[in-house]
Parts: structure tokens; sequence; C-alpha cells
């Protein structure tokens, strides 16, 4: 969540007699997060040097709100546990390439997170949609025992902790990650130092730039990036609208990356435009790594019912150098003598035809992007 709101809920918490640290310390009993997937939390909490940090309650902001309302901190609700057991679940599938499972549980954690109420006993949750048997047989374990030994299993597999350290690199997807585990690698510095794996590009400057892109990105930063590239595109062509799109387009405060439509009315009239806004990045410093891709768009294949039919629009990925003082209302952490952090940029630019369309998909959560259409 952003400084403002954070400080707000902060002298909040302390109006009611709570006790708010400023500081992450091993004193902390409840960690409150808000629009954070638990991946990216865990990836940071796990770099912070907390110890017994399963001791800590990491909790969503309806944990807060209840709490605020109650006067005190409310025990820590069974919903919280299933969902947190639902998204492992989900991280699991997806990191062995899993698709059904893993959209199954992200929609059985959505539809959970969704509810007007507590969830307290079963019953709360029979007739629900999305929630197969697999899902109902977790929630049963964790009504009746505290907690799901399917889930356990996953958390303690060495598998799945050295595939989600290798897939948190820039570039480096499930079926890399699996091959290097089968390699008998089991951490980062192993990876880095074998002179038999020969990494890509988008690879290289993912490790180059690990500390930093590993990092959430906030909101203040999403913003301060689309100032520049508002800035950058206009004198390329002042008709371009570029708009901010995904998690943060959703109100999200964090990302792991920052995305931007950049529409220009009329037929063709993109045609040309991310080249020209690379040139200029490059050409004032910022750029720090490219991987652009040519569009592939076939007007005469559509319609389609397949998601990824906007996958062919041009797009480029990039790592741009954010500087601190360009982040409004929030320093950026200065690191061995740094001004200035790396952050992930993806810019895409569709037909002026398929842009409301490009909008609506890249403003989308993962569970919507991975509908089947199966009626």
């Amino acid at each position: 969540m952003g400084k403002t709101r954070r400080n707000f809920l902060a002298g909040l918490a302390r109006s009611k007699g709570f006790c708010v640290e400023n500081t992450l310390s091993s004193n902390v009993t409840h960690i409150v997060a808000e629009d954070n997937p638990a991946d990216e939390l865990w990836l940071w909490l796990q770099k912070q040097g907390i110890a017994d940090l399963d001791k800590i309650n990491v909790l969503d902001i309806s944990w807060f709100t209840q709490s605020m309302s109650a006067g005190r901190p409310i025990p820590v609700e069974v919903q919280h546990r299933i969902e947190d057991a639902l998204e492992v679940l989900a991280e699991n599938y997806e990191l062995i390439e899993s698709v059904g499972p893993c959209l199954g549980f992200k929609k059985a954690a959505s539809v959970l997170k969704s509810l007007p109420v507590p969830v307290r006993s079963i019953r709360d949750v029979e007739g629900l949609p999305c929630l197969g048997p697999e899902t109902m047989a977790v929630i049963e374990d964790i009504f009746e025992f505290g907690s799901s030994s399917k889930v356990e299993d996953v958390l303690k597999d060495e598998r799945y902790q050295t595939l989600k350290i290798f897939t948190s690199v820039f570039g480096v997807g499930p079926k890399t990650a699996e091959k290097w585990y089968r390699q008998g690698l089991r951490n980062l510095t192993q990876i880095v130092s074998d002179s038999t794996i020969h990494l890509n590009n988008m690879q290289k400057a993912g490790f180059q730039y690990y500390d930093d892109i590993s990092k959430p990105v906030s909101k203040a930063e999403a913003e301060a990036l689309s100032r520049i590239i508002v800035e950058i595109a206009g004198c390329v062509n002042p008709e371009v609208t570029v708009t901010l799109t995904g998690g943060f387009r959703r109100g999200k405060e964090f990302g792991h990356d920052v995305d931007f439509l950049l529409h220009v009315p009329g037929p063709g009239k993109e045609d040309g435009l991310l080249p020209a806004v690379i040139d200029r990045l490059r050409s004032q410093g910022v750029l720090l790594y490219l991987d652009f891709q040519e569009s592939t768009f076939d007007i005469s294949k559509l319609p389609s019912c397949r998601f990824e039919a906007m996958d062919h629009f041009q797009k480029c990925f990039l790592i741009l150098k954010l500087k601190k003082e360009q982040v409004v209302g929030q320093q950026v952490e200065q690191r061995c003598g740094k001004d200035w952090k790396a952050v992930r940029v993806d810019l895409v630019a569709p037909p002026a035809e398929c842009y409301p369309f490009a909008l609506l998909g890249w403003s989308g959560s993962t569970v919507r992007d991975e509908r089947s259409c199966i009626k």
C-alpha cells in the first residue's frame, strides 16, 4: 500500500490501542498486506532475515478492517488459512505447468476473497462456484485439523522451493527452471558459477538486475515511469495516448512490473511508434535492457476465442533506470551508492481498432486472462 494510506491506517490502529511497529523485526506478530500476491510477499519476507518467520501471521487487509471494527486483534480466521493454502497449490501447479488445476485453485481463492462475510464453517462454502473436489478436500482438512497435509507437503518439497527461486529470475520460465533442477542445481549462486549453463540475454539481465527487479514496484514508482513514458511518447507523436494497465489500473499498490498501452487513433498509425520511443529511452540513458517483438497480428484470423491472440500486437519488454528523485512522495532505497532502481516495464502498441480489447485484456487479472471459454 502507498505511504499515505499506510500512515493513515497505522494512525487509526494506534488510536484504538494497537501497537504498530514502523520497522519489521522479530517483535512483530502480524503483518498486513493489501493487493500483494502471496508468492511476491513471501519472497520479500524471506529476504528480511527474520527468525521464526513461520510464527508471524501474514494477513490480508480484510483482517485489519475486521479488527478495527472489533476494537481488538481478532483471531486469525480459518478463511485466511484456506486462501493462503489454495494460492500455494495454484503456484505449485503453475510451476509444473499444469494449467487446469492452477486455474482451478486460483478461481477458488478468488471466490473466497469475494465473499461479503467471513467463512466460519464448512457449510458456508457449500454450493459456491469454482470449489471442486480437490479444493473442498483442502478446506475440509483445514477446518478439521487446522492445516492441509497436501499444502504442507508442497511447502516442504525441495522441487517446489527450488523452482520458485529459479522462476523469480526475469527470463526464467518453468521449463528452464525444471531443467536446472534436474541438473542438480538448487540455488542462484550455483547457476551463475556453472560455466556449462548458457544464459540468453533476457536471463543475463534478470541476474544482473535481480536485486532490484525481484522487489515489488510501488504505485508511486509506476506513476513516475508513466510520466517518463508519456513525455517521450508525446515527443514522438502528439496524438499518442499512454495508459497504465495491469494491476495498477485495477487499484493495486504494488506489482512486479509496469505495463503501458500506447494508442494512436487511425489505421496503421501505431507503426514505428515503439522503435521511436525505444530510441529516445536509449538516448536518455535510462534503457538497461530491451526485447522488442514486432507485430504478428493478422486481422483475417479474427474473431478468435483464444486469449493469446492479443499477444501478437507489437510490444517490447524493457528494464528501465528509475532515479529516486523522479518518484514523488517516496524514497527509493539507495544501495551501493546507487541513486536509481531498475524496474521492469512492458510497452504494447495495438492497432487502433483493437485498442479497447487490448485495454480490457491487459487490465485483467490472471484468473480472467486464463479463462478457457468453456460453456
